[in-house]
């Protein structure tokens, strides 16, 4: 106020000097006029208003300039007031820029401003330093540089729709150190500002959470567009169960047209007992995770399921294994088989894994090193196998077991497989091929070749000893190939067809060793078949052999077999002498044959002749001892007795003779029927009890109960027993023992007869069941030597078994076999 006072107190000094200095002027100009020479005095009294004119003229500027004055002090003034204000303002503006300042530089925030007008930057305040945003400007405005790649593109487009549109935003942002900062951006007048604050505390929490929030929300839209498109059965369900959401792959399905009709209908992809299953499971655990059948398109399709129990109901997806169960149900019977296989096999074999642990076996490895299955059933890496191994001497003896392990395991790092030889301490050797397998790891083959290798010995022997044989054969050896040309011969071949040796060199063809052996009018078609024999055509090839005579008298036999190399062998044998032996031979043979005839006719003629007349001696013999013929005394009827045991005697000889002749005739024929066992023993027994009680014989029969029936001829049957008791009575000492013991089998009855007589000598015992073979009884001749060859030919007619048990001096045992049921019933003579 002072300095506006004194300005107006100048202006109005200077206004008022000025004014005096016009009057002064004024008041003196006249006076001047009038005195002063000059220019004036010529004027006249015309000439006096002008000079009126111009005072006045004067008075106006000095009136003029003392307003003029008068209004510069006013404006004057009115600056100053204004001047005033301005600069009250401008320290009220000063104040509230200190306090934005203030504002703007709080701890935790920073403030960007663009100008519209001059295109300016302005950058105000700061930002924790764990942030990880740059305090320099130019660093802090190169967003890329500490913000992620995502939230720098969403920061650099909303600045720029803020600055071309002033659109207002407010953003949460992650920087590179992973903190979290809000950016907010507005627009005054021609300014845009962003402001970025640190979230620290609730605000921290809330935008982690709305942020986190953000990125479910995207998964969730991204995983539900996924399984939308995913060709898998996929579904949602509340917390009653009911299908809240499915896509289009469970629509598919179930047949029918999109998700939301699916939902609605509640179509269920699997059945009661599956959905029953799911159920169950999540009583135990949360998650469940197995195999269930659906129908799908009118087939039966078998899906994995997983069904996860959330807070508020459940999802579940199905992914179709129907192709994986049947190939692995393949898969699995193709490893089960390939096992199978290889537990057949005799090679062992061992497949190790890539990390050279056991993968698989057969029985063949486990034996052969006698390995415990438990220690390979638990996958033992390589090295504790050959550990094992070596513990029981089944690999080589090495006198660096480390450096011999390391070489046979370098086999993994080889591309080929690798063989070696392993002599094993028991002297067995093996054949180790290591195969390796092109997805890792190895398989082991361990092949016994010790019997290999001995064959092979043997056979390098053999042949060695062979050649030397064949050239000292006396028969003649060819050996042809299968084109029909010589590959072998010896010596002996040679000299029986009287053949160059040059000739046989160049290994000549059949047809010419043919011509150079035939004589001219020799058999053709003998040495035809021989030439086809072993040059034909004929697919099946088979011996074959023949006899070619010679026109000097000498006979040669031949025989040619093939052998399995497509090659045939011809033996040539000079049996000239042998073929006029067995002429002889033959002859003699043909002779005896007519004599035995002749014979057996003898015999069958004498027998039937014989059996008439017996008849009637034993008849009339009979009548004799009737009274009514007449009295006898005691002398006739003791002679009459001993024709008729003369007379039985014979007769029985002649009954046997003529059911021999009838066995060899083929005509016998047995009467089959069903008789029980212990009844056909007694009647064979009682037809002897008066031969027993002459000679005191001790007769024990064991048969004990339960012996059943069977099917022979019992006439037969009760005779073979007859025959055999008659021999063992006749053979046993007065007063002796002889057991009769009888067994049922499952399919026979088996009898034994036990004497204590003299037994039986091994030269007779031999010849026993042959016929007129007799053995005397002590100092009396033997019988005819036909009960055993009756026994013999009716047992045989049975299907059944005999023989006899005897040492000389100790007695005889006869064991005799007849089935239940004989297999030929009728017509046994075969």
């Amino acid at each position: 106020m002072r300095r506006r006072c004194g300005s107006s107190i100048v202006y109005g000094a200077s206004a008022i000097a000025v004014l005096a200095c016009f009057a002064v002027a004024l008041m003196g100009a006249p006076r001047a006029l009038a005195q002063s020479p000059g220019p004036l005095d010529f004027l006249t009294a015309d000439e006096l208003p002008q000079q009126t004119i111009l005072m006045v003229a004067l008075a106006g500027a000095m009136i003029f300039a003392v307003l003029s004055t008068i209004s510069l002090m006013r404006a004057r003034d009115r600056t100053e007031a204004l001047n005033v204000r301005l600069l009250e303002q401008i320290g009220d503006l000063q104040g509230d820029t200190d306090r934005a300042e203030a504002l703007v530089g709080e701890p935790g925030q920073r403030l960007v401003a663009w100008s519209d007008s001059d295109g300016t930057t302005l950058t105000a305040g700061s930002l924790p330093v764990e942030t990880g945003i740059p305090a320099e400007e130019a660093a802090f405005l190169s967003f890329q540089s500490w913000l992620v790649a995502e939230s720098a593109t969403r920061l650099l487009a909303l600045v720029a729709a803020l600055r071309e549109r002033g659109s207002p935003f407010t953003e949460t942002l992650r920087t590179v150190a992973g903190c979290l900062i809000e950016a907010r951006g507005w627009s005054t007048g021609g300014t845009v500002a962003v402001r970025f604050r640190d979230l620290t505390g609730d605000r921290k929490t809330l935008a982690e959470v709305q942020a986190r929030y953000d990125r479910l929300v995207v998964q969730v839209d991204a995983m539900r567009d996924m399984l939308s498109a995913a060709p898998l059965p996929v579904w949602l369900r509340d917390g009653e169960g009911r299908l809240t959401w499915v896509n289009q792959a469970y629509a598919a399905a179930v047949d029918v047209a999109d998700p939301v009709a699916a939902v609605a209908a509640g179509q269920e992809l699997f059945d009661a007992v599956g959905r029953q299953a799911i159920a169950e499971a999540h009583h135990r655990d949360l998650v469940y995770a197995g195999r269930l059948p659906a129908i799908v398109g009118g087939a039966r399709r078998v899906f994995n399921v997983a069904d996860i129990v959330a807070d508020e109901g459940s999802a579940g997806m199905a992914i179709d294994a129907t192709v994986a169960e049947t190939a692995q149900a393949a898969l699995r019977r193709e490893v089960e088989f390939s096992a199978r296989t290889l537990d057949q096999i005799q090679t062992a074999v061992a497949i190790f894994g890539p990390d050279r642990r056991m993968r698989s076996y057969n029985a063949a490895y486990r034996g052969l090193f006698d390995l415990d299955a438990a220690f390979l059933e638990s996958a033992p890496d390589e090295t504790a196998v050959l550990e094992r191994m070596r513990a029981s001497r089944r690999i080589p003896e090495q006198v660096d077991f480390r450096d011999w392990h390391s070489k046979l395991l370098s086999a993994y790092q080889s591309t080929e497989a690798q063989e070696f030889q392993w002599h094993l301490p028991d002297g067995r050797t093996l054949r180790v091929i290591a195969n390796p397998h092109p997805g890792g790891g190895m398989t082991w083959i361990y092949e016994n070749v010790t019997e290999r290798l001995d064959l092979e010995s043997r056979y390098n022997a053999l042949k060695s000893v062979q050649g030397e044989t064949l050239d000292q054969l006396a028969e003649g050896v060819a050996v042809f190939g299968s084109d029909g040309r010589l590959r072998l011969y010896n010596p002996a071949f040679a000299d029986i067809w009287s053949l160059d040796n040059a000739m046989l060199s160049a290994l000549p063809h059949v047809t010419a060793i043919v011509a150079a052996c035939r004589e001219p009018d020799g058999d053709a078609e003998v040495w035809q078949r021989f030439t086809a024999s072993i040059a034909g055509l004929d697919e099946t090839r088979s011996t074959h052999g023949d006899r070619i005579q010679r026109s000097d008298g000498r006979v040669i036999d031949y025989g040619t077999t093939p052998l399995p190399d497509g090659q045939t062998m011809v033996t040539f044998v000079d049996v000239t002498d042998s073929a006029n032996v067995e002429k002889a031979l033959l002859e003699r043979n043909e002779a005896l044959e007519a004599a035995d005839r002749l014979k057996n006719a003898f015999i069958r003629h004498v027998s039937y002749e014989l059996r008439s007349p017996l008849t009637n001696i034993m008849g009339f013999a009979q009548l004799l001892t009737e009274a009514r013929v007449g009295p006898l005394n005691d002398k006739q009827r003791e002679y009459l007795s001993y024709v008729l045991s003369s007379s039985a005697s014979l007769l029985a000889i002649i009954n046997d003779i003529l059911d021999l002749t009838t066995v060899d005739a083929g005509v016998m024929e047995l009467d089959i029927s069903e008789v029980g066992v212990a009844a056909i023993v007694e009647e064979a027994v009682a037809e002897l009890a008066d031969r027993i009680a002459d000679k005191r014989i001790e007769l024990v029969v064991s048969a004990p109960p339960g012996l059943g029936r069977f099917v022979v001829d019992e006439r037969r049957v009760r005779q073979v027993l007859f025959n055999l008791l008659s021999n063992a009575i006749d053979y046993s000492d007065d007063g002796s023992r002889v057991a009769l013991s009888v067994v049922r089998g499952d399919s026979t009855v088996n009898f034994e007869i036990r004497d204590e007589g003299a037994g039986m000598p091994d030269d007779f015992r031999d010849t026993a069941f042959e016929r007129f073979s007799s053995m005397p009884r002590g100092s009396s001749r033997g019988g005819a030597g036909l009960g055993l060859a009756i026994v013999k030919s009716f047992v045989d007619l049975h299907g059944g078994t005999v023989r006899i048990d005897s040492v000389d001096g100790e007695g005889s045992t006869v064991r005799m076999n007849l089935p239940l049921r004989p297999r030929v019933a009728a017509n046994a003579a075969e």
